[in-house]
């Protein structure tokens, strides 16, 4: 036992941001100038359990770190399969300014960034989602679509009929055309979200019209992927950065391997597609894929903070261009 407990333990605070100011957040630090090549690699390790992530970021205004928990025997207890905390740090001083909960944040920023790429990506008359998933990032990925795309459409393929159901209902409360489908609807769809556990593709990559747009959200693994090697080589493609794509997206590794696409395919980052730096085809599908980014949770993380009124004890009240 401690003889002496801590000075400050802070509290747990809540994330009441919206999908949209989500968005706006990412969307301010990339047109700011943040590099998302400069991020830094997360840290992944092995436990009993399943596996622990540590994801570190830092602006001249804020520091924070994510730390995560997979575990995939959770669910069959009636818990997250995903686990953790957001400690959010004042960057000049490191003081602590704000506990979040990890789930939370996790579940607003990775459909935020989906959303800040298909925003670019869907055509302007997209009104059909085809998403795969019905767990709490499905819904949260809905959320953020409808944020940013005025969807009419919803067809929802999951492993399970009730959890797809409760995903349909949930759509049609919002006041979409909402059904349960197969992969095969990917025919017909003008978005295809991917955010499953899947581990092979879930569906006929040759069968995405020209005109869609396909996001590939749901693993960070070398050797899992959710989309296959026919998608991804007739595809126009972008990830959250180059450095971490090629480290951690199995979607676009396997294709290298299988040499579906070779070393010197164009892979456009998040900030030259937010910034305007790169062509956006409609003669073929656009494919962007996310592996989730420590840059990322920062951004949200010091919306959140600033959205109580709080500018942290350097008096800082916006992100700056990350260190």
């Amino acid at each position: 036992m401690h003889d002496q407990m801590p000075a400050q333990i802070l509290a747990q605070s809540a994330i009441d941001l919206t999908p949209a100011q989500a968005v706006e957040a990412l969307e301010r630090v990339l047109l700011d100038g943040l590099d998302p090549e400069a991020g830094p690699p997360r840290s992944n390790l092995a436990v009993p359990a399943g596996e622990l992530l540590l994801m570190p970021a830092a602006t001249t205004a804020y520091a924070g770190v994510k730390i995560a928990g997979v575990a995939p025997a959770n669910p069959a207890r009636g818990l997250p399969r995903i686990t953790g905390s957001y400690l959010l740090l004042d960057g000049p001083t490191l003081q602590p300014l704000a506990l979040f909960d990890g789930i939370a944040l996790t579940s607003l920023r990775t459909p935020a960034v989906t959303a800040v790429a298909l925003r670019r990506l869907a055509v302007p008359e997209a009104a059909h989602l085809v998403l795969f998933g019905a767990g709490p990032q499905a819904y949260g990925h809905l959320d953020a679509l409808l944020a940013v795309r005025p969807l009419t459409r919803l067809t929802v393929v999951a492993r399970r009929a009730e959890p797809a159901a409760a995903l349909v209902e949930y759509a049609r409360k919002l006041g979409l055309d909402a059904v349960a489908g197969t992969p095969e609807a990917v025919a017909g769809a003008d978005l295809v979200v991917c955010c499953t556990t899947a581990r092979t593709p879930l569906f006929d990559g040759r069968a995405v019209p020209a005109h869609a747009a396909v996001a590939a959200v749901g693993s960070h693994e070398p050797a899992a992927r959710e989309v296959d090697s026919a998608l991804v080589a007739r595809s126009a493609l972008y990830v959250e950065a180059r450095s971490a794509a090629l480290r951690e997206a199995g979607d676009l590794l396997i294709a290298l391997a299988d040499e579906s696409i070779a070393e010197s395919t164009p892979l456009a980052n998040l900030s030259e597609l937010v910034n305007g730096r790169v062509v956006v085809p409609t003669d073929r599908p656009r494919c962007f894929k996310s592996v989730g980014m420590a840059w990322q949770d920062l951004a949200v993380a010091a919306a959140q903070y600033e959205r109580y009124g709080h500018s942290g004890p350097s008096g800082h009240s916006e992100l700056y261009t990350m260190q």
